[in-house]
């Protein structure tokens, strides 16, 4: 008879243990875990991604802006500048030289021209 009482209450242990266990286990792991987990990730990942990201950031955008504006500027200011240097040169050249060069040039053929006519006058 006490064999069989002790087969029941070990039967009714193990199942009121593992239910119990179960259960409080799993709650309080899942309690545990969630905040444990939340606390430790959010720390974890907010100094990790500021340091990793500062860091990272600011070599990669260092290369690369540097890199890209000095090619990009290079390039920009290579093309504009001969294109707009060889349109304004032309035309101001043009322009300046045309007005130029017929004031400079009429006062020597003006100077040449009566140098010729007092000379003929001489004669």
């Amino acid at each position: 008879m006490i064999d069989l009482v002790y087969t029941y209450l070990s039967i009714y242990l193990s199942i009121y243990l593992s239910i119990y266990l179960s259960i409080y286990l799993s709650i309080y792991l899942s309690i545990y875990l969630s905040i444990y987990l939340s606390i430790y990730l959010s720390i974890y990942l907010s100094i990790y991604l500021s340091i990793y990201l500062s860091i990272y950031l600011s070599i990669y955008l260092s290369i690369y802006l540097s890199i890209y504006l000095s090619i990009y500027l290079s390039i920009y200011l290579s093309i504009y500048l001969s294109i707009y240097l060889s349109i304004y040169l032309s035309i101001y050249l043009s322009i300046y030289l045309s007005i130029y060069l017929s004031i400079y040039l009429s006062k020597y053929v003006f100077a040449l021209l009566f140098t010729l006519f007092e000379l003929r006058h001489q004669i």
